[in-house]
């Protein structure tokens, strides 16, 4: 039997793998240990995973050479907002090589960034899928907004032009509102959902000193995107107990975030002019409600003024009517006085007449011609008998004169 050395092995395999599968063919996969290397190479692993146990079932190295990498990855991140890196699943055109020294390899030759869209968009669909069944997904936009959000904790990297546009365009707002910002840095490129959570973190152990949030970041690449696509970041904001502003700085598709945030612009001066707009629009309503209170006043005192000259203009005749009424009043007062008095009068007249009969009827004169005698002793009225002492001189009045006496004695 003759024996093969491996390199002749080796290159029978590559002959045979040459001659079965000479063409380009489309490849589903998800990328591993992406690096590329100072020659602009980059150099790959295609891997596939079960969906239930989540375990390798394929694998494979890649390669992307310098002309093709130069074009392709680029031309991938700004399709699909999403960096080339491990982690994501891709639609590659390849071919198939074996090299004697270094085995099996795919090599790169196009990209379809729409397959990865569309795994991304399930991706995003799934994250607001499961914050919906748990109850949470508008509970962030649901909050009410300060009338005057003045009060501002901004998530954004210390040096990214979009923190300053949006200090900026706060500070020289036209109508001179006044803004308290406060910086909480946080990585806005790269691995940014733990430098962005720390940030809220922060920011949620002073709430109260603050009536929302803005995250910002204001240009950048669009392949940084993806941070803003993980669920527990997305979490973390739809429950966060104060309204959420995002101004990214992209125009595409939103990313999860922009979806479960309070408000959504597109860039951090966006995020400054809807904050000013808020003020604008309350500043507007007070507006509206001073000219109301001053009309208001205005028209009550005008009413006031009209209803006290009506008043002034009624009071001579109301002073006449009283007057008038008073003087009917005493003409009244004073013919039922002229009557009390009169027939009081008359009633004391006829009791005097009644009293001046009953004492002329009772006078001396008219008893002493009934025939009665008056004794007088010492000026006194005799009345008792048994008081007269012998000696004494008694005058006896009659009707026709009177008779002196002297008693002789005294008889019981």
């Amino acid at each position: 039997m003759e024996a093969l050395s491996l390199l002749e092995l080796n290159s029978l395999v590559r002959r045979s793998l040459e001659q079965c599968l000479p063409n380009e063919y489309w490849v589903q996969a998800e990328l591993s240990d992406v690096r590329s290397n100072t020659t602009g190479h980059c150099y790959l692993e295609f891997i596939q995973k079960d969906p239930r146990s989540n375990s390798l079932v394929a694998k494979a190295r890649g390669t992307i050479w310098s002309n093709v990498y130069r074009l392709l990855k680029p031309y991938f991140e700004e399709a699909t907002g999403q960096a080339f890196v491990s982690g994501i699943k891709v639609l590659v055109q390849v071919t198939v090589s074996f090299h004697e020294l270094y085995g099996y390899s795919l090599t790169v030759q196009d990209i379809d960034p729409t397959y990865t869209l569309g795994d991304m968009v399930r991706r995003r669909r799934e994250i607001l899928k499961q914050l919906e069944e748990e109850g949470v997904l508008s509970l962030n936009k649901e909050l009410e907004m300060p009338d005057l959000p003045q009060r501002i904790a901004v998530v954004s990297s210390a040096t990214a032009a979009g923190y300053g546009d949006f200090c900026h365009q706060l500070k020289n707002n036209p109508r001179g509102f006044f803004f308290y910002t406060e910086l909480f840095p946080a990585l806005m490129q790269g691995n940014i959902e733990d430098s962005i959570l720390a940030a809220l973190d922060k920011i949620l152990s002073r709430r109260e000193e603050f009536d929302a949030v803005v995250i910002i970041r204001g240009g950048g690449a669009t392949s940084d995107l993806s941070g803003f696509d993980t669920y527990l970041l997305a979490a973390a904001c739809a429950q966060f107990p104060l309204p959420i502003i995002t101004g990214i700085g992209h125009e595409r598709d939103d990313t999860v975030l922009d979806s479960v945030a309070h408000t959504r612009v597109k860039t951090p001066t966006a995020a400054a002019e809807y904050l000013i707009s808020c003020m604008s629009l309350a500043a507007d309503e007070l507006e509206v409600l001073a000219n109301r209170l001053h009309e208001g006043v205005f028209s009550l005192l005008e009413e006031q003024r009209k209803k006290l000259a009506m008043l002034k203009n009624r009071i001579p005749s109301a002073a006449f009517k009283r007057v008038s009424e008073a003087k009917l009043a005493l003409l009244t007062v004073r013919k039922d006085i002229f009557q009390s008095v009169t027939a009081s009068l008359s009633r004391q007249r006829h009791r005097l007449e009644l009293l001046q009969q009953r004492l002329v009827d009772a006078a001396p004169e008219k008893q002493l011609a009934r025939g009665y005698s008056i004794t007088f002793k010492d000026g006194k009225v005799v009345k008792d008998a048994s008081l007269l002492n012998a000696g004494d001189e008694l005058v006896t009045y009659l009707e026709k004169g009177n008779v002196l006496s002297v008693l002789k004695e005294k008889r019981p």
